[in-house]
Order: C-alpha cells, then sequence, then structure tokens
C-alpha cells in the first residue's frame, strides 16, 4: 500500500507572525484533513474524489377494475410473473398494485362464487404505468367449493388414498408432499378417510361440512406400522340395496361391517391371507352371492357387488280339526289370489307364494260342516298362521213324500222342488216314478223344501202340478 502525502508548505514572515487571510486557513484545513488522508490511504484511495450513486431505476403502477361492482367488491387479484403479490378489490371493483419494475406480470382475480372473464390477463410494464385492466364476473348458478389437506409426513402421506364419502363420494392420491385435494363440491358434510397399506393414520377419519366456502387445512398424520395389516373394500349397487347391508368376513380372520349410505363397506387390520366376503340383506338377493379375497402385503379394493330386490312373498296356513273332518278336506283361497290345496293326514294345511292382499279360505269335506264357515285374511308384510276351522259330521237327514194315485192311466210321476213357496220348482226325480212315494236324501239340514208331484202318461203328456207339500229339515 503507497501512501501519498500531499505537501504544504507554510510561510513565516520576518517578524514571526504567520501568513493572514488564505494562508492561515489553508495550515487549518491541511491539519485537519492529514488523518484522513491516512485513512484513506489504507483503504486504498489515492487520491481525494468523491462519486454520487446512480438513482434508483423508476417504478410503475397497474391498475383495473372488475365489474360488475357487486361481483368485483371483495374479489382477490393475484400478481405473478415479474413480481409477484396480491390485492382486494373495493367496493367499486377497483384494484391497483404499486411500486412495479418493466416487465411482464399475469393478473388473476378469484372469488368463491364467481368466475371470471377472462380467467387471467398478461400485462407489460415498460416504461409507464398501465391502466384499464378489465374483467367481467358473474356468479355461479350451483357454485361448487373444494376440500384439501395434507397428511404429514409426507413418507406416509405420499402415495396415500383418501376416500370421499357423504355429501357426495370419491377418492384421489395425495401428492409426493402429502397434500390432497376434492374439486366441485356443493354443500354439505362429508368425511375422509385416508388410507396405506402399512400405515395407520389419526384421525382415522374426519367429517368435513362445506357451507359456502372452500375447506382447507385438513390434516392427517401417518404411522408407519410395525406389523403391518390391510383391509379389503368394495361397493355394493345401488344404494337401495347396499347401503345397510350386512358384509360378512370368513377365512384367515371372520368379521361383519354394514354397508353405508352410499353401499361402501371396508374390513382393516387383516393379515396376510384368504378371505370370503358375502353380502346380505332381507328382501334383497346378491350378484355374486360370495368373493374370495386374498391380501398379500397390500390393500384389497374393488369387491363389489349388485343387489337386487326380491318379490316377497308369504304365506296362509291353519288346521282343521277333528283329524276326522279335517284329513282331505279341500280349502279353496279367493280374493287376491285363488287356489285350493288338500289338508293332510293332521288336518294341516298351507298356501305359499301369495302378495300382500287380502284373501277369503273356505273349508268342504263331504258329510261335514265347518266353523266358521270361513275366514278373512288379510296378508301384509308377513306369514298368517292358525287360520283354523273345526269340522262336525253332517247327520243324514230326508224328506220322503207319498200322493194319492191318479183316476187316469199312467206311467209314472214326476217329483219337483223348491226352497221358496210356489217355486221355482226343480225335477228332482231322475226317472219317473212307478209308486207312490219318493224319499228326498239330497237335504240340509235347518233348511225347508218345497215339493210337488206330476202325473205322466204313455205319450208323454204332464199333468199339472198336485198341491205343494212343505218339508222342514230339522
Amino acid at each position: 500500500m503507497r501512501i501519498e502525502r500531499k505537501k504544504v508548505w507554510i510561510g513565516k514572515l520576518a517578524n514571526g507572525e504567520f501568513l493572514q487571510s488564505g494562508t492561515g486557513r489553508a495550515l487549518l484545513l491541511t491539519a485537519t484533513l492529514l488523518p484522513l488522508l491516512f485513512q484513506w490511504g489504507c483503504a486504498g484511495l489515492v487520491a481525494q474524489s468523491t462519486q454520487q450513486s446512480p438513482p434508483p431505476p423508476p417504478t410503475f403502477s397497474l391498475s383495473g377494475t372488475i365489474t360488475p361492482a357487486a361481483g368485483g367488491n371483495g374479489t382477490m387479484v393475484t400478481l405473478s410473473g415479474a413480481g409477484s403479490g396480491s390485492t382486494m378489490a373495493n367496493s367499486s371493483g377497483a384494484f391497483s398494485f404499486s411500486g412495479l419494475k418493466d416487465g411482464t406480470y399475469t393478473l388473476t382475480p378469484s372469488r368463491t362464487g364467481y368466475t371470471y372473464s377472462p380467467a387471467s390477463q398478461n400485462v407489460t410494464v415498460n416504461g409507464a404505468t398501465v391502466s384499464g385492466v378489465s374483467f367481467t364476473a358473474t356468479q355461479q348458478v350451483n357454485p361448487t367449493y373444494s376440500i384439501s389437506g395434507t397428511i404429514t409426513p409426507s413418507a406416509g402421506g405420499s402415495g396415500a388414498t383418501v376416500t370421499l364419502s357423504g355429501g357426495a363420494s370419491g377418492s384421489t392420491t395425495a401428492n409426493s408432499s402429502g397434500a390432497f385435494t376434492f374439486t366441485g363440491l356443493q354443500n354439505g358434510t362429508y368425511t375422509l378417510t385416508p388410507s396405506r397399506a402399512g400405515y395407520t393414520f389419526s384421525p382415522a377419519s374426519q367429517n368435513v361440512t362445506v357451507n359456502g366456502a372452500t375447506v382447507t387445512g385438513v390434516s392427517f398424520t401417518a404411522t408407519q406400522q410395525v406389523n403391518p395389516t390391510y383391509s379389503i373394500s368394495g361397493t355394493i349397487s345401488p344404494t337401495a340395496g347396499g347401503s345397510g347391508a350386512i358384509v360378512t368376513l370368513n377365512g384367515a380372520a371372520s368379521a361383519t361391517t354394514t354397508a353405508n349410505s352410499s353401499g361402501n363397506y371396508t374390513f382393516t387390520g387383516l393379515s396376510n391371507g384368504t378371505y370370503a366376503v358375502t353380502p346380505s340383506r332381507a328382501g334383497y338377493t346378491f350378484s355374486p352371492t360370495s368373493q374370495s379375497a386374498t391380501v398379500n402385503g397390500a390393500n384389497v379394493s374393488g369387491i363389489n357387488f349388485t343387489a337386487a330386490a326380491q318379490v316377497q312373498t308369504f304365506s296362509i296356513s291353519g288346521t282343521i280339526s277333528p283329524t276326522a273332518g279335517g284329513s282331505g278336506a279341500t280349502v279353496t283361497l279367493s280374493g287376491a289370489a285363488s287356489g285350493s290345496t288338500t289338508a293332510n293326514s293332521s288336518g294341516v294345511y298351507t298356501f305359499t307364494g301369495l302378495a300382500n292382499g287380502t284373501y277369503t279360505v273356505t273349508p268342504s269335506n263331504a258329510g261335514f260342516t265347518f266353523t266358521p264357515v270361513n275366514q278373512s285374511v288379510t296378508v301384509n308384510g308377513a306369514n298368517v298362521g292358525s287360520v283354523n276351522f273345526t269340522a262336525a259330521a253332517q247327520q243324514a237327514h230326508s224328506a220322503t213324500l207319498s200322493w194319492t194315485a191318479s183316476t187316469s192311466t199312467v206311467s209314472g210321476y214326476n217329483v219337483y222342488r223348491a226352497t221358496v213357496s210356489n217355486g221355482p220348482y226343480t225335477l228332482i226325480s231322475t226317472s219317473l216314478v212307478t209308486g207312490l212315494t219318493f224319499t228326498d236324501t239330497n237335504v240340509q239340514s235347518g233348511a225347508t223344501y218345497y215339493y210337488v208331484t206330476t202325473a205322466v202318461d204313455s205319450n208323454g203328456n204332464e199333468s199339472l202340478d198336485s198341491n205343494q207339500a212343505t218339508a222342514v229339515i230339522p
């Protein structure tokens, strides 16, 4: 380092006085600057000189408006590109960014429940302020929202499957940072459930409510299992048959679970092995009836079934006693359906395959009466039993008629019967009666019958009716 010193000569007058005015001031200045010169010299300065810093480059602003004001007010406008930042449009939809250097920027507006035209704009600042950047806001008719979150640490979250159920259903895979997002969701309550082979999650699932805004920050913690277990899952469709179905697991382990309102089911905590999955629900059949699933170091999904509603039918049954009257009795069904069956040797009868409805059951057996004569039975979602009858043997009854012979020559007589006085009458003799008596054995207890006879000659001519005779059967 070389130091140059500036020599200053100081003159002295003959009388010993220092030079006045400018010379004296020079002496004072030199004494003041010497220490500074030494300092500057050490810093590498060779000569006394000073330079002014260049002025900072100019900056500009970028502004615009989002119309109509109802959609622009409160819209967040994001700036990216040569610089970044964000600002919120005021009540008139106006926004502004200041302090911007020359460069190209991208402006993007966003507000829940609105779309924008254009979706974003590129703007170049080049030595001047830019204004008049405009967007048009359109309110969504049926706005949708999103649910997002993160599974930590990323070693467990990366690649994890997150299942959405509730107000809508779906699944997504968390990215390498463990982040996940569901979009296009309407207002409602949803359940988020993460899963990944070899990991457990805390919490196991979370309920999230979307109510007019996007939901963020839904977080789960993944923990690697020491002895990993896996899951078997699937869906039973349609939901009318799948919702509430019982699903049974057998094989390497046994368990049961109930499919949720979307028909989804899951078995967790399973070791490697082969399992059988079987769904069941009253009033439904399932295709296939059962499926085999083999767990081998990974979760098994897609064990799906199809439910079909059964056409349910029911039965009506009962007993006719005693067996002497019930055995072999014919039982007739009428009403919502018709048919007949024969009671067995114990007097038991059954009608099967009946839909809901009202039926009449009537027993009959020659030589027997039944109490009650018949019964009305209503089938409503269940079998109906104990529709019982009592059989009673009928007492043999008959009515014997006699009459006075015709004064004319006749070949025989016809016998007629009616159930009301004075007829009409029905012929009951199968051939001409050649005698003067006739016994009617086809009568019922408690009934009243009315009889007349006619005489028939050899030419087939038939006389007028005789007087009417009445028979009351006890």
